[in-house]
């Protein structure tokens, strides 16, 4: 599985590896920095799935997301965001993602978002 993980701080993505690793994922992962480079990633790479954060500079998450479901772009697509309000998983479930899991997130906490996507 190839999956991009993007957060603007490179110590939060390094936390979500690690946190994916100890749920018992072993992905091949990349990494993207803003919404502009999950955008151009997604389209280059090819990504299994993308995990991103919300609030980026350049292009935040929810742009990223709606501007590749406007691409024709249907990558599986989930957010870790430290803000869980009900407002912003409406808007995540009307772009299309997958889930929103909250920081501070688990092991477990992935584990139950994912497995449901990955079958």
């Amino acid at each position: 599985m190839y999956v991009l993980v993007a957060d603007d701080s490179r110590v939060m993505r390094q936390i979500v590896i690690r946190t994916l690793r100890q749920a018992g994922y072993e992905w091949n992962i990349i990494e993207a920095n803003d919404g502009q480079e999950v955008y151009d990633m997604a389209l280059s790479e090819k990504p299994d799935l993308i995990l991103s954060d919300w609030n980026m500079p350049n292009a935040t998450g929810i742009e990223a997301l709606q501007a590749l479901r406007q691409a024709g772009c249907n990558i599986p697509f989930g957010f870790v965001t430290s803000e869980g309000s009900s407002e912003m998983r409406e808007q995540a479930d009307a772009a299309g993602a997958l889930f929103l899991v909250a920081k501070p997130f688990t092991a477990e906490a992935f584990r139950e978002v994912l497995d449901p996507v990955l079958g």
